[in-house]
């Protein structure tokens, strides 16, 4: 077993043990749940280079043969996925230094994110579709209880919410699974790859897809189930919503496309059409959502359900342009969703509210912090020249070149409306005149909220703002490594030989 598909769940594992014994020392469990974070992204990094160099990595515990040993697999994709929880995981833990009071720290803040952040890598590392279900269900039990940390009203509403939809989204999720392993015999996503075409009943087969993509829809915030998003996401505090918003839903999306590519491919007419309509309805549902919003975290939770459509849409349209393009966009979109959260916390800092209503006049009193919106907010716009530009113009030119002109249509749209959404938000909190007693509530709110403490939690934003940047300057390295692993997923006889102990 190469120890760098381990590494990834060891550290968040380890780092949660050590937050968990020094409960109740708060400083420690800063210290070391920063430190495990970035041991994180370094191990996540350097299983992508390993990738690049060495081509796709695949183990098997307990040295079980495929398909009978517990497989992880790290492609391309998989390891762009754990580089991008390692970075969203680094950035979170230091803006939660600044944000996360002692209080929640002591009920185990820390070790619920590195829990978390071992269920989300387990998840893009797994080969097995059984043991997805398994790294679903310890990232959502931890998600569960970050969600209700803290027990304020608003929150335990929201968690209540988000539990019973996502109960019904693994229940639906492990029926799939029991009738796949009745009919196939085999759970090893490599081996199913090569013995769904085989069997006679293509149209359970069919059937089955349908079944994964509700269950998987569901957890992505996909139309028509995304309902459970909006109302649950704005009600924790900042930092728990950014994490949320950069990685959980980004599960959810990862499952579809690895499913839809390796698996579900037998009849693309049907499955895939049905992806590109569902995931035009998210564009639009989730964007005419946060239009209308006057609080600006569920308006936020609205643009993330509405970028799910994006990012699904390279799947829909399923050519390797497209794919390449999808690839790119959830990169793109992780990184910008956890910034705006996070902004969205120190807005609330300084005008003691979310409300709209109640906001104003922060571009005189934080410059800074209106830039530090703006970049990653015209990003999610498709403003170039920024990365989010570049992401949807991939997937703009891939629905042309193969005549998908109402997605086209509906993509540009919907780009229009999400900048109109932004510059609404940027006007009511940042140029408009604070109200009087907005005035008085942010005062007080500046007082209590030291130097220290608001350089520590504008320092993530500023890196994730900046890397919006440099990811639309880089977009044409960018887009070469998004390509190569588009390359690998349209093309999935390397992944399967690699995991039954071959080389592509």
């Amino acid at each position: 077993m190469n120890v760098l598909l381990l590494l990834p769940i060891l550290i968040p594992l380890l780092t949660a043990i050590i937050t968990l014994l020094f409960h109740r020392q708060s400083r420690v469990q800063q210290i070391a749940g920063v430190g495990g974070a970035a041991a994180l992204f370094g191990a996540a990094s350097a299983l992508l280079v390993a990738v690049l160099r060495d081509g796709i990595q695949a183990g098997q515990f307990g040295n079980w043969p495929a398909p009978f040993g517990i497989t992880f697999v790290a492609d391309l994709l998989s390891a762009i996925m754990v580089v991008l929880a390692g970075l969203i995981g680094l950035t979170v833990t230091i803006y939660s230094v600044a944000t996360i009071n002692v209080r929640r720290t002591m009920f185990g803040y820390y070790p619920l994110v590195h829990i978390l952040l071992m269920g989300v890598c387990g998840a893009f590392l797994t080969g097995d579709i059984f043991n997805l279900y398994v790294w679903f269900e310890v990232l959502l039990i931890a998600s569960f209880v970050l969600m209700a940390l803290g027990g304020e009203r608003g929150q335990l509403e929201g968690a209540i919410k988000y539990v019973t939809i996502n109960l019904f989204s693994s229940a639906l999720f492990l029926v799939a699974v029991g009738i796949l392993y009745a009919e196939a015999g085999t759970l090893n996503m490599a081996d199913l790859a090569r013995r769904l075409p085989t069997l006679p009943q293509q149209g359970l087969v069919t059937t089955l897809g349908v079944l994964f993509l509700v269950a998987f829809g569901i957890k992505a915030a996909f139309f028509p189930l995304f309902f459970w998003l909006p109302a649950s996401y704005h009600t924790p505090p900042a930092a728990i919503s950014a994490l949320f918003a950069g990685l959980l839903t980004k599960v959810g999306v990862y499952s579809l496309i690895r499913t839809f590519t390796l698996l579900f491919v037998q009849d693309v007419a049907y499955t895939h059409t049905l992806i590109l309509i569902a995931a035009g309805l998210t564009m639009v549902v989730g964007v005419l959502g946060a239009l209308v919003q006057t609080n600006l975290r569920r308006a936020l939770s609205f643009l993330i359900v509405s970028h799910i459509g994006f990012a699904v849409m390279g799947l829909g349209i399923f050519t390797p342009f497209a794919l390449a393009g999808a690839v790119f966009y959830i990169v793109e979109d992780m990184i910008v969703l956890t910034a705006l959260f996070m902004v969205s916390g120190v807005i609330q800092q300084l005008g003691g509210s979310h409300d709209l209503r109640e906001l104003g006049g922060l571009y005189k009193r934080a410059p800074g912090l209106a830039i530090l919106f703006l970049l990653p907010a015209l990003s999610l716009s498709g403003i170039p020249p920024l990365s989010g530009f570049f992401a949807k113009l991939a997937l703009l030119r891939a629905g042309l070149e193969s005549g998908q002109y109402a997605i086209v249509a509906t993509a540009l749209a919907v780009s229009l409306l999400t900048l109109l959404t932004i510059m609404r938000i940027w006007s009511e909190v940042f140029w408009k005149p604070a109200p009087r007693h907005a005035k008085a509530r942010g005062a007080i709110s500046a007082i209590d909220h030291g130097h220290r403490e608001a350089l520590l939690g504008r320092m993530p934003i500023a890196a994730l703002a900046a890397l919006t940047v440099i990811l639309g300057l880089a977009a044409g390295p960018v887009f070469d490594l998004a390509t190569a692993a588009a390359g690998q997923l349209t093309q999935p006889d390397g992944y399967i030989q690699v995991v039954f102990g071959g080389r592509p």
